[in-house]
């Protein structure tokens, strides 16, 4: 069993990315479900989570994928699996893809126990059927439709006990350093 960091949609935000991995660093492996944007995030995240797995896929973002992949290269512990990752960890089957569209018809095949997704920076956590969804929402913490900020947020997954804690990065002021705290905070 494990505690995995899932997080998604950076668009190059290394203060909120900065905070958020230094929260996880108790977490045994990381899931990245894509626009991480500028090749240089991947050594961010391979030096800021050293040694445990990274899983990462592609988003539309993800432009310069020659440079992404030759970055990735450095890094043993990272993995690139293209558009779509499936694979067991911590016991249970996950599947790893950017896109929400194809986030609900994945966990309604009922093939997985958890499918993660992003791309719309919106944090959703539910149940499709027997299949946990999760949409760590966007490190970024900004909604482009919206043209607004919103909260930075990630999930860490507990495989035992099923449970899928949200995290938001915080930020009381220009120049001061982010904290990470509970999302949603419901106190």
């Amino acid at each position: 069993m494990m505690k995995i960091a899932i997080l998604s949609d950076i668009h190059d935000n290394i203060w909120n990315l900065a905070a958020a991995l230094t929260a996880i660093r108790e977490t045994e492996t990381l899931i990245c479900c894509g626009d991480l944007c500028s090749p240089f995030i991947i050594g961010l995240l391979a030096e800021g989570f050293p040694g445990k797995p990274i899983h990462i896929v592609f988003g539309n973002n993800d432009a310069d994928l020659f440079r992404i992949t030759n970055n990735a290269k450095k890094y043993p512990h990272v993995h690139l699996h293209g558009e779509f990752f499936q694979g067991e960890l911590g016991g249970q089957r996950f599947a790893v893809n950017h896109f929400d569209n194809l986030a609900q018809p994945i966990a309604a095949s009922g093939q997985y126990d958890v499918v993660c997704y992003g791309h719309n920076h919106i944090f959703k956590i539910e149940p499709v059927g027997r299949t946990l969804t999760i949409n760590p929402g966007a490190i970024m913490g900004y909604d482009p439709g919206q043209k607004s900020d919103i909260p930075a947020t990630f999930v860490i997954y507990d495989t035992e006990t099923g449970v899928a804690q949200g995290y938001q990065v915080e930020s009381k002021a220009a120049g001061q350093s982010r904290r990470v705290v509970l999302y949603p905070n419901n106190g």
